[in-house]
């Protein structure tokens, strides 16, 4: 099996749209304007809002800000009037506590910027008043020693959490005691192990899935001698079913999409693309990989899904859905090898799939045909990006850690129509819900929406 070691070497992550007949799938998708995983209702980024303000400052369009403690690196997710995060509370050092040890190719590796493994940590789960910003309740999920390192800009509240509407599904990428179940009152339903995951001393980034009745989480590690993807039964987190992955460390959510014939989980991997069925965990098809470390999800419509990344190559190709077998000689549409960022997403919108690299650099490419619309759409000052983009009303969101957002309008010429900050740094992704948009600070949690709210100063918390 291929492996890129030098990509794992350098490796980091924060934890990181269709036709009729075909469209990325989601139970968590109801009615409405929830927001109820990472990427949004069908993992796609994309809102159906229009009415989300596209202007804010510190005096204007800023409903409420409140300060989450710890770190975390978690999108916030929506669900009617509840907002939910994650968070992790770094405490005291832990005598003797360090993290499990990495090999490269037979040789002890410790990557320069590994931190956190010989510290006590509080992982915690946080439900937000989505009107008032009010912290309805916190719960912590566990506290003690963690497995792993992390990257010392990440988090190991990088996974995003998500909901059916009736609970919540809070993953730390296998540190802690697995998986946890909260309902929306913050009782805890269960938790359940899920086994420890090495990730070169990087933290976690993939988060869990919800199809049907099952919470899917993909679990690749260092250099996939035990990796696997896993679906547990969302009412008891009972183990469904659990398929071992020839696929070393990765960070990428999979991605459920469904065509006229069946539902397909896909997966991105340094070595394989793989396609599974979501209900029983078989392989359905698999094509040979992007060849660099896999952070960015997944991403599907007119008949096809694009898998993509930027380190140690920069790749993006279109591959044809409903195959079967080894489909890489048959049913790769197209490949483009520019672009693409390290750690944000991409995000497809229409007929168009845009790239953006790590300095928020964007390239058009018509979905279909993989044929360059622009190239070099550039952003007002240089900044850095973590977050991945979204997008509502014909416009895309790009947030950078510095706190400005880009809002670029979307289609076949480059515009920026608008440059918004909230004075503080940015790792985690925006949320759309209910025309109001949320950003995740390093310190504070912002509502932003139409108007100035009496209640737009700090919310304290819970009382």
């Amino acid at each position: 099996m291929k492996r890129v070691t030098t990509s794992l070497l350098f490796a980091f992550t924060f934890g990181l749209i269709a036709v009729v007949a075909f469209k990325p799938f989601s139970t968590t998708a109801a009615p409405g304007s929830n927001w109820a995983q990472w990427r949004g209702p069908e993992g796609t980024g994309i809102s159906t809002e229009t009415g989300a303000p596209t202007e804010w400052s510190a005096d204007k369009n800023i409903k409420w800000k409140t300060p989450i403690a710890g770190r975390g690196h978690s999108q916030p997710i929506v669900w009617g009037g509840k907002i939910f995060l994650t968070t992790d509370i770094e405490g005291d050092i832990l005598p003797g506590a360090k993290a499990v040890e990495h090999k490269i190719e037979g040789q002890v590796f410790v990557h320069p910027d590994s931190v956190g493994a010989n510290r006590k940590h509080t992982f915690k789960v946080v439900c937000v008043d989505r009107s008032t910003g009010k912290i309805l309740w916190e719960q912590t999920a566990y506290e003690g020693a963690v497995y792993d390192d992390r990257h010392r800009k990440g988090s190991y509240a990088a996974p995003t959490p998500v909901t059916d509407g009736n609970h919540v599904y809070a993953w730390f990428g296998g540190e802690g005691d697995g998986l946890y179940c909260y309902d929306f009152n913050g009782k805890l339903s269960w938790k359940t192990p899920v086994g420890k995951i090495a990730s070169v001393g990087m933290g976690p980034g993939a988060s869990p899935v919800i199809y049907e009745n099952l919470v899917i989480l993909q679990c690749d590690e260092d250099e996939g001698k035990n990796s696997f993807i896993t679906a547990l039964d969302k009412k008891t987190g009972k183990e469904v079913w659990k398929t071992p992955r020839k696929v070393q460390a990765s960070w990428s959510t999979p991605l459920v999409v469904r065509t006229g014939q069946r539902a397909e989980l896909i997966t991105s991997g340094n070595e394989l693309i793989i396609s599974y069925d979501p209900k029983t965990g078989k392989e359905l098809w698999s094509a040979k990989g992007h060849g660099s470390n896999a952070i960015g999800t997944p991403l599907a419509g007119h008949g096809m899904v694009y898998v993509y990344a930027g380190f140690p190559v920069k790749k993006t190709f279109a591959i044809k859905l409903g195959g079967s077998g080894d489909v890489t000689s048959s049913n790769v549409a197209w490949q483009y090898d520019k672009g693409t960022a390290y750690v944000p997403s991409s995000i497809l919108y229409g007929d168009y799939l845009y790239l953006m690299s790590d300095r928020g650099i964007l390239t058009c490419l018509d979905a279909k045909t993989g044929k360059i619309v622009y190239e070099g759409g550039r952003i007002p000052t240089p900044a850095t990006f973590t977050a991945s983009p979204v997008a509502f009303d014909g416009k895309i969101l790009m947030t950078s850690e510095d706190g400005d957002t880009f809002i670029v309008k979307a289609g076949p010429k480059h515009e920026v129509i608008a440059t918004n900050s909230i004075g503080e740094p940015v790792y985690a992704s925006p949320a759309i819900s209910d025309g109001m948009i949320f950003i995740r600070g390093e310190k504070n949690l912002y509502c932003i929406g139409a108007g100035k709210a009496p209640n737009a100063k700090m919310t304290k918390g819970a009382e």
